[in-house]
Order: structure tokens, then C-alpha cells, then sequence
């Protein structure tokens, strides 16, 4: 089933439709939904359409499996001569066939071609510049290797100065996920959402019908289960040994954030974590963080950018033998009670997903210049503090500062309190409030927040 990417979905129709030579870039982690976006963009243009998807194989194999996708083409005049299996004949043949009508070649899982043919890169620009720039091609190369996506395609790469679009397919919000699930709850929602990290294909395995625990007993906790295997599959599909990677995911999950911290938790080198590090970020797994008021590289902390990812190796990944002798029920009982604590930063990003909208749309005091986290030191009360939601007007004048309390019990003005004084860590003329509660608030807290003009905000 095909669900949301409408403005993906859109672009990519208005760039078939001008007639116009156009090389888009379409990239974004595996599972992101890259091929389900590309089929739906095909239907009622299969005539039009060449697809050919590259193979973990031999140079010689993939050429041969373009040869036969051009060959499938539908529209090719009769009498025309047979390709020979030369990359040079195939883009000749497009040229050829685009001339006078519009044609749409898609290479998927591009990263493929490039481990087979490391020129490739080079011939598809080379080609493009010299004849195909005034056809009326349309060439879609689709990745889902960030790392190999980002050096053979993005930046200054083979294909600078001749790509017309680049589409990054990146993982739904939970304002995007709720649409998936209209039977659940607004809490179950934000369960299925920290645990799939709004990732398309995680998300189509959550079955309706089913509790939030009984969908995670059966994916993550079932052998059988893809995602019991997921991030393991993943790994071994990006590097050779992922022992190291394993360990420096495991610590980040459980809390660890500085360099300094995971190299000494998982028994490493800085320089040698760094390294461990840059892939991860390139795999599009880790992002290294900076607080939103700070320049870059100041108080530097890496995080688990795929929510799933951190559950699992949170919940699963030190459980993998009781699992295997079907321990189930044991396991949850033992993780349960830390559930909710996984959920809190869950809520916490959910929140800060309602500013940025909010702030998108116009529906905040002002338009604000940037939105994010905050941490840091507390001169006052001499310790280490965060603000899990900051935003910032461009001239200064302006501020919100938001938390969020993913809690059963309604939340007190302690928590209010509390934010009001971390925001005065800040000198912004004008300082706006927002407190998040999963489960309401309680009437000492309504009474603080009118008198500091605080805005509470119940989840729903």
C-alpha cells in the first residue's frame, strides 16, 4: 500500500510533465519507501517508463539486466538494430528514443552499479553533457546508500552542475504516522512511532488489530521477526565487521553521548570512535548535535537518529539469547518498567515536531529562525541542565522554550516551575512557555501557567 509522500510524488510528476531534460537525484536510507514512491510515480506511464534496478553482481551481470530492461521498452520503432551489450549502445538508444518524446529511465539501488563499475558515475555525466542535456530524458538514479549517495551523486560530485532535482525521502513524522493508524490511540500512535521511528516499511509491519504489545512482542522478540534481524542485516550490509559498530550503537542507546564517553565505554581509542562515528553518520544511523543557540562543534553530542535502531539495542540487543529459547513474556517483564523512559525522548522529539509545524505554518507568536534542544551548564543552580524544545527569532527579540512529560499522571507545576527558571538561563526580551503532557495537567499547574502566561498543551 502506498501511504503519504504526496509532495515527492507531485514534484516528480511536475518534472515529467515540463518536457525538459531532467536528472533527479532520489536518495534516503534503505526502508524509506524509495521504490514504492518510484511504482506509483510509473503508473499510467509504463509506456514511457525504462526500469532497471542494479544487483549486488558482476559488471558484466548488470549490464546485461540494463541491456533487457531497454529491450522491454514498448515504444522501440520496429527494425531497429539489437543492442549490444555496451553501456556506450544503451544511452545511445535513450538518446535516440528521447529525441522526440518524453522517456523515463530509473536506476534503483544505484549503489550497486557503482560497486560493480567505479567509472559509471563519470560515463552517465559525460554522456548527459554531450548528448542527453537536450533530449527529453528523464533520468531517476535511486539510492540507498547515503555514503555512496552523498560521493558518486550529491555535492561536488560526477554529477554537479547536471542534476536538475534531488529528492532525500527521510522518515515520517509522528504528525504523518498518525495517519497510518486511526484505530489506535494518540499514546499508542506514539509507541508504534518510537519504535518504528517513522519508517515506512517498520510501520506497514504494525498490525491494527493488535496491542502496542503484542505488535512488539511479534517483531522484535519473535526470531522469525524481520526487525528481530534488522539492524544486524543492516550492519553487515554496510561494513565487514560489525563488532565495534555494535558496541558504540549499544552505548549511545543506553545514554552515552560524548566521544570521550562511548571510546571509554566500548574500549576504544577517541581518534578510532571518531572513525566509528563518521560512518555511522554516514549510514545515516548517528547525528552529532550541537545545542540550537551554540556554533557548531561546541558540546558536540551523537545520537541515534532512527528510534528504532535505539530500541533495539536498547531492549533487544542484549536479550538475543532468551529470545532464541522463546522467552518472551520474561523479557517484557524485565524491559517494561523501562519502556516509558525510552519514551520520554520519544515524546520529547514528538513535541518538538508540534513547534516546528506550528512554526512552519504561522501558528507560533512569531516566525522563528531556528528550532531545537539546549543544554548546558546552570551557573544558578551549578549543574548540568537541558531545554528539550528551544526556538529562536531571527532579531533576538523573542524565544520559546518548551518541555514535555510523558507521565500516567497529570503533570504538576513543578515541571512548569522548572522550565520558567531554565529559561531564564536566557536574555530574550520576550520568553514564550510551552509545556507538553501525555496525560493532562493538574489545577496548580493551569494557575502557575496563567500567571506566567505559559502555554499547556495536552497531548492528543
Amino acid at each position: 500500500m502506498f501511504f503519504g509522500r504526496q509532495d515527492e510524488l507531485r514534484k516528480l510528476n511536475s518534472l515529467y510533465t515540463n518536457g525538459k531534460f531532467e536528472c533527479v537525484i532520489l536518495h534516503g536510507r534503505l526502508r524509506m519507501g524509495k521504490t514504492s514512491l518510484l511504482r506509483e510515480f510509473m503508473k499510467g506511464k509504463e509506456n514511457n517508463c525504462i526500469y532497471f534496478a542494479a544487483q549486488d553482481t558482476s559488471d558484466s551481470e548488470n549490464l546485461d539486466a540494463l541491456v533487457r530492461a531497454v529491450k522491454l521498452f514498448p515504444r522501440i520503432p520496429a527494425g531497429e538494430t539489437p543492442l549490444k551489450n555496451y553501456y556506450e549502445e544503451v544511452f545511445e538508444r535513450l538518446n535516440k528514443l528521447s529525441r522526440t518524446e518524453r522517456v523515463v529511465f530509473i536506476i534503483d539501488e544505484y549503489q550497486s552499479l557503482v560497486s560493480a563499475n567505479k567509472g559509471i558515475s563519470a560515463f552517465i555525466s559525460r554522456f548527459i553533457e554531450q548528448k542527453l542535456a537536450t533530449s527529453q530524458l528523464m533520468i531517476i538514479i535511486c539510492g540507498s546508500s547515503e555514503a555512496v549517495m552523498e560521493s558518486e551523486t550529491l555535492g561536488y560530485s560526477a554529477f554537479y552542475g547536471k542534476r536538475t532535482e534531488q529528492i532525500h525521502l527521510k522518515p515520517f513524522t509522528f504528525f504523518e504516522t498518525k495517519k497510518f493508524y486511526s484505530s489506535f490511540s494518540p499514546f499508542d500512535i506514539a509507541v508504534i512511532y518510537g519504535i518504528t521511528g517513522g519508517i515506512p516499511y517498520y510501520l506497514n509491519m504494525m498490525r491494527p488489530e493488535l496491542s502496542v504489545e503484542e505488535n512488539i512482542k511479534n517483531t522484535f522478540f519473535e526470531p522469525s521477526s524481520q526487525l528481530f534481524e534488522e539492524p544486524s542485516v543492516f550492519l553487515r550490509r554496510e561494513v565487514r565487521d560489525p563488532a565495534f559498530y555494535n558496541a558504540v550503537l549499544k552505548a549511545i542507546a543506553v545514554g552515552s553521548g560524548k566521544n570521550s564517553e562511548i571510546a571509554t565505554t566500548v574500549g576504544l581509542e577517541t581518534s578510532a570512535c571518531t572513525a566509528y562515528l563518521k560512518n555511522l553518520i554516514s549510514f545515516g544511523i548517528v547525528g552529532k548535535h550541537t545545542p540550537v543557540t551554540e556554533r557548531a562543534g561546541k558540546k558536540t553530542v551523537y545520537e541515534i537518529e532512527d528510534s528504532m535502531f535505539c530500541f533495539w539495542y536498547r531492549f533487544v540487543y542484549d536479550n538475543i539469547a532468551l529470545i532464541h529459547i522463546g522467552a518472551i513474556d520474561r523479557i517484557w517483564r524485565s524491559i517494561a518498567q523501562d519502556v516509558p523512559l525510552f519514551m520520554d525522548k520519544v515524546f520529547k522529539d514528538i513535541c518538538r515536531q508540534w513547534v516546528e509545524w506550528r512554526n512552519e505554518t504561522g501558528n507560533l507568536p512569531v516566525k522563528y529562525a531556528e528550532v531545537g534542544r539546549w543544554w548546558g551548564y546552570d551557573y544558578v543552580a551549578k549543574t548540568d541542565t537541558n531545554i528539550p524544545i528551544v526556538a529562536y527569532s531571527s532579531d533576538d527579540e523573542h524565544a520559546v522554550f518548551g518541555d514535555a512529560v510523558w507521565s500516567d499522571e497529570p503533570t504538576g507545576e513543578e515541571a512548569l516551575r522548572s522550565l520558567e527558571e531554565r529559561s531564564r538561563l536566557f536574555r530574550y526580551p520576550n520568553r514564550h512557555l510551552y509545556l507538553f503532557s501525555r496525560s493532562g495537567f493538574t489545577q496548580e499547574c493551569a494557575d502557575l501557567a496563567a500567571k506566567y502566561g505559559a502555554n499547556l498543551v495536552m497531548f492528543e
